[in-house]
């Protein structure tokens, strides 16, 4: 059995003991704190405030299962038999010999609670590191030897949990890795957009809409090197050269085209607003038909002229749209003014077509012709009417006029002496042609020839048809 130690001064005992209290509260600083040596020798204190009801009192001490593994000697020195030797452990001095050993068992028991928590931590896959830090500590505490119980089994449950780590932290790195990869496919989703994005036709690309995109992907770039988990300085560095490239070559690619169109509407500008120049030299123009020809011009080459922005565009055209109308304002109530004159035209036309119209249908040719003459010269005489009326005035004198035409045509047709003439002998033919093949039909009978005859007959058929149609036309022209 080891010596016990020399008897330590007051002063430095209360200090070994509270020194070793603040090693178990560092591991667990819920648990309410132990009294001090000198607080047990001092006079008794007042009851201590109770507890909230939600934290369970601590468990009393065993003091038999203590004696197991700890005793007492002289003057509260306390000593631990482990693997069969003794160690001494400290001393609680003006104390029974029960409270000394409660004491230092009480120690013990504080580890084995944080033992439990951590056992719990486990099983609720609390971080591995954080537990096991928590296990290094408490093993540092046994290994000081402090207090009073089976270290050794406290020190088996310490490997116990250290086994079960090491599956944790397995786990924990399989699903940190699988994380990182998920980060990394991430931001390489947002370069690969990126680039996307930057290597579109400057001319096709909305710039608006992918502007606003690749802003919404650098949003998200920085969100996910906040929040994210670590890639690596490497791997970061590489995303992060190419992320930036896309959005340098974006920009560039902006820069460049709006310069280009800055130009191209420079150069519209400068054209249209020649046009605008024509335009309002010729809007107060008299000579309306070829000031209207020569606003045609001016359109088909507004038409042709390149565009500008659209705001400054819609102004051009607002200006060469007003010249325009005040010229063909101008046309129209200078139009209006001649149509009133015209009205008294028109009156006296629609009269003389009422009175052509009479004319129909045709029945005698002469009449209707000179009945027709005259109502063309009255219509002459009459002079010209509002233009909104000219069309339809003339097209029912033309649908007359037609009319008459026709019924002089048909009737040359019918006297034409050529024709009678050239109908006369067609019949003739015709029934010549019908005699021969009556006699040729004959004549196969007559031979036994059926073949012929069936032919012969065909042709006869055909030209009977011939010569009734042929009858019919002479009638009409008889």
């Amino acid at each position: 059995m080891a010596s016990p130690p020399a008897q330590a001064q007051p002063s430095e005992r209360v200090l070994a003991v509270t020194e070793s209290q603040k090693s178990d509260d560092a591991v667990a600083p819920a648990a309410a704190p132990v009294p001090s040596p000198a607080a047990f020798a001092a006079k008794p204190k007042p009851a201590a405030p109770s507890a909230p009801a939600s934290v369970p009192a601590p468990p009393a001490v065993s003091l038999a299962e203590a004696s197991k593994w700890g005793r007492v000697e002289g003057d509260g020195h306390v000593f631990l038999t482990i693997d069969g030797e003794e160690h001494p452990v400290g001393q609680y001095p003006g104390v029974s010999a029960e409270e000394a050993l409660a004491y230092f068992a009480r120690k013990y028991e504080d580890v084995l609670a944080q033992i439990v928590l951590l056992e719990q931590r486990v099983s609720t896959h609390a971080n591995a590191a954080d537990v096991r830090k928590g296990v290094e500590h408490l093993r540092a505490q046994l290994a000081e030897r402090s207090m009073v119980g089976d270290l050794r089994s406290a020190e088996a449950r310490l490997d116990a949990l250290e086994a079960t780590l090491a599956d944790a932290e397995a786990h924990e790195k399989e699903a940190h890795e699988q994380a990182r990869a998920e980060e990394l496919a991430r931001r390489e989703a947002i370069v690969a957009e990126a680039e996307q994005i930057s290597g579109q036709d400057p001319e096709r690309t909305q710039w608006k809409i992918s502007g606003a995109r690749m802003n919404e992907l650098f949003e998200e770039w920085k969100t996910s090197q906040k929040s994210g988990l670590r890639l690596g300085r490497s791997a970061e560095d590489a995303l992060w050269k190419r992320f930036r490239a896309a959005r340098t070559q974006f920009d560039r690619h902006r820069r460049a085209y709006f310069s280009q169109l800055d130009s191209m509407n420079a150069q519209a500008k400068a054209v249209k607003e020649k046009l605008i120049e024509e335009a309002e030299t010729l809007q107060t123009s008299q000579e309306w038909g070829w000031a209207a020809g020569e606003y045609r011009r001016l359109m088909d080459a507004w038409k042709a002229a390149p565009r500008a922005s659209r705001k400054e565009d819609d102004a051009l055209w607002a200006r060469f749209r007003a010249a325009q109308n005040v010229f063909f304002e101008a046309r129209k109530a200078a139009n209006e003014a001649v149509d009133r004159e015209y009205e008294a035209n028109l009156r006296i036309k629609e009269q003389l077509l009422a009175e052509a119209q009479q004319i129909l249908p045709v029945t005698d040719l002469a009449a209707a012709k000179r009945a027709l003459q005259s109502i063309r010269d009255r219509w002459e005489e009459a002079g010209r009417v509002p233009r909104g009326d000219m069309g339809r005035i003339e097209a029912g004198l033309r649908k007359v006029e037609d009319a008459v035409t026709n019924a002089e045509q048909e009737n040359w047709r019918r006297t034409d002496p050529e024709t009678k003439a050239r109908t006369d002998s067609a019949l003739s033919q015709l029934e010549s042609s019908i005699e021969a093949l009556e006699a040729e039909i004959s004549e196969a009978e007559q031979k036994g020839d059926a073949r012929a005859a069936s032919k012969a007959r065909e042709a006869l058929e055909a030209r009977r048809s011939w010569l009734d149609q042929l009858r019919k036309s002479a009638n009409e022209l008889a």
